[in-house]
């Protein structure tokens, strides 16, 4: 099949996946809402004490505007691993809900089914990092990024959507039930709290601190912050492209695996 036809198969699986999100928006709201109130907590529970009590990168004087600051680019990575689970969600429902098996007799390309799912998630999550960024800047986040910055930090959280949301449609596929769908990626949302997300490595015990040095989140997020805030980035950027590009491709590998052991057209 042309490399034509496998576009135009997949704009069409893009533009279901949509429509689908449109009509039952429950999980959409979900994606956006759980980073929102991740960051409403973070800055009017725990702000205070946070910025008070750790040394954040910079400087500052350490009270919960400077906090806000350093939170909400973990924030924003939060959001990015938020969507995982809905794909996964989805990506399982049409396994076992009989769908595949309709287009088993249809023409179509064998890649455009998983891409509509990853692409569509994609775009549910970017659409939630601006309404994110948008309550940030209301909660007192003063980011000083030109442009370009923005539009760099946007492409970092853009990849990872993509790795992840490939790494969760391969989750979805080995799933037996929905449930079990919704559950299996939730470790992922909660790996950049063991980064330097909600606050920085050095403050961690030396085991933790090891592990959220070396774990893929963190050089994303040091990488966002310094984006968005001006702090030191140092070799971060490359870790961050690097991870991304690897979640990427080993999501893709996996899930097409899974897809053609599964479902063969």
């Amino acid at each position: 099949m042309s490399t034509t036809y496998a576009m135009r198969d997949s704009m069409t699986m893009l533009r279901r996946n949509l429509k689908h999100a449109q009509r039952y928006p429950s999980m959409t709201i979900s994606i956006v809402a759980m980073p929102i109130l991740m960051l409403l907590l973070f800055v009017y529970v725990f702000g205070g004490a946070l910025g008070a009590g750790i040394e954040l990168p910079g400087g500052g004087t350490g009270d919960r505007g400077d906090y806000t600051n350093f939170v909400a680019p973990g924030i924003l990575l939060m959001a990015a691993t938020a969507g995982a689970v809905s794909t996964a969600v989805s990506v399982c429902t049409d396994m076992t809900e009989g769908i595949i098996n309709r287009f088993r007799t249809m023409s179509i390309s064998r890649s455009s089914v998983l891409t509509g799912h990853v692409v569509g998630n994609v775009i549910q999550t970017m659409i939630s990092l601006v309404l994110v960024i948008g309550v940030a800047l209301l909660v007192g986040f003063r980011p000083n990024a030109t442009v370009v910055e923005w539009l760099a930090a946007l492409g970092i959280l853009a990849l990872l959507a993509f790795g992840l949301s490939w790494l969760s449609a391969a989750i979805g596929l080995g799933s037996s039930s929905v449930e079990a769908a919704s559950n299996a990626p939730m470790p992922l949302t909660f790996l950049p709290f063991l980064g330097s997300a909600i606050v920085p490595p050095e403050s961690m015990p030396v085991g933790l601190r090891w592990f959220a040095e070396y774990q893929p989140f963190t050089p994303m997020t040091d990488t966002l912050r310094g984006l968005l805030m001006g702090t030191e980035i140092g070799n971060s950027a490359w870790l961050a492209l690097g991870w991304g590009v690897v979640l990427s491709v080993l999501g893709y590998l996996w899930a097409r695996s899974a897809f053609n052991r599964e479902a063969k057209f």
